[in-house]
């Protein structure tokens, strides 16, 4: 028999019982459909991440404050109070940082906003002018903080996007408007450009005030909870780490590098550490995903299996007339093979439609790589052989003179 009658004559097969064909193939399309959905948000996700990151500055330097070590514990990065007004002023002036270009202490903290009958929870930092030079923050209207405002601790705030939605509705024009932030009353002056995000990574979700309001007014505190930096370029990273490093210790009295009660992030610290844990969580995913592909692959062993007890009489007829081992053996394996081929072709699509509906939702990148496509081709081949043959070579065992008196 040539492959094309092969082919045609186990299509029919398969025809005959329609509904456990389309379960068998729907295992299949699930557990394909699964894996290349929650790769492609995985690498949607990763993709929005490092957009956001980038998004917050190039060459970009934060110094956190970090507690120093009691009893052997070493408390977390910014968990401490042991960032000034004054390191930043030495990072910025003193002659030993060659490889710092900008300097923009912060102080940041959430808390209750409220106006007329709106209130939300949002994210108030207190920064200075260079802060929209150091993060790249551009204005859709009115000004950002200014020297001014810095140096005569003025009740003014500049809000983001999201903000404006939370508090005044869409499309409204805030600027004029006051809002009451820690039993202070705040005059809006500017609204930033959108950057995107989402939950706490997203930069329109924030309300800038200048940093001596918030440390005097709304916080009462005298410390920062940052110092981000710009480097010269991306060149000098490692050595602008070094200088500031160096110039903090000598500043905090400390003479031992691992006692240093603060810690130095780069950019691509950030993006690594980010990447890592969306890759890890995507692969965690999708190998609970891949289960349900090897359910499905069981599945049609077991369907194949009932196919060959329902057969039997047909198989021992046809070696009785001369079939040979082979060509039962292909025959039951080639329906199996149809049936993870067509399972996986529909599990694509499926996997892509999903993949852009939730992508849309959540309005991350969409990300499909041509690897997880071919992934999904080579797995659904190796289902259809592998829990294919077992069913296929029981097949071609068969003795004729047993499968013909089977009843």
């Amino acid at each position: 028999m040539d492959i094309a009658g092969l082919f045609l004559e186990s299509l029919g097969t398969l025809t005959l019982n329609k509904t456990r064909t389309g379960l068998a193939i729907l295992g299949i399309v699930i557990g394909i459909g699964s894996v290349i959905a929650l790769i492609s948000l995985g690498q949607g996700s990763q993709q929005a991440i490092q957009s956001q990151i980038e998004s917050l500055g190039s060459n970009l330097l934060t110094v956190q404050p970090g507690a120093v070590s009691q009893g052997g514990i070493r408390g977390a990065a910014g968990g401490s109070t042991t960032l000034t007004m004054d390191d930043a002023k030495a990072i910025s002036s003193s002659p030993q940082i060659t490889t710092i270009n900008k300097v923009s202490p912060e102080l940041s903290r959430r808390t209750q906003v409220i106006t007329g009958g709106s209130n939300t929870n949002t994210q108030i930092v207190g920064a200075t002018p260079t802060y929209a030079e150091v993060h790249k923050v551009t204005m859709s209207s009115g000004n950002f903080i200014s020297q001014r405002d810095v140096d005569g601790m003025t009740k003014v705030a500049v809000v983001g996007p999201q903000v404006v939605t939370d508090l005044f509705g869409e499309n409204a024009n805030p600027v004029g408007q006051t809002i009451r932030v820690n039993g202070q009353m705040l005059n809006i002056v500017g609204v930033t450009a959108s950057k995107g995000g989402s939950g706490f990574m997203n930069q329109d979700d924030v309300i800038y005030v200048p940093l001596t309001t918030a440390q005097k007014q709304l916080f009462g505190v005298n410390y920062l909870s940052s110092i981000a930096m710009e480097a010269k370029s991306a060149d000098v990273m490692v050595g602008a780490q070094d200088e500031v490093g160096y110039l903090l210790l000598g500043r905090h009295k400390l003479s031992d590098p691992t006692a240093a009660d603060f810690s130095i992030f780069s950019q691509q610290d950030i993006l690594n550490t980010a990447s890592s844990m969306t890759g890890t969580f995507t692969a965690l995913l999708s190998g609970i995903a891949a289960i349900s592909l090897l359910v499905g692959g069981i599945g049609i062993m077991n369907i194949m299996l009932v196919t060959v007890t329902e057969r039997t009489r047909e198989i021992g007829l046809r070696k009785a007339l001369g079939a040979k081992k082979k060509i039962i053996t292909t025959q039951f394996l080639t329906e199996s093979i149809i049936l993870t081929f067509t399972g996986g072709i529909i599990g694509i699509l499926f996997g892509v439609c999903v993949s852009l509906l939730i992508t849309n939702l959540m309005s991350i990148p969409f990300a499909l790589s041509p690897s997880s496509i071919l992934l999904a081709f080579a797995v659904s081949a190796g289902i259809g052989i592998l829990f294919g043959w077992y069913p296929a070579r029981r097949a071609a065992n068969l003795q004729p003179i047993e499968a013909l008196r089977y009843e």
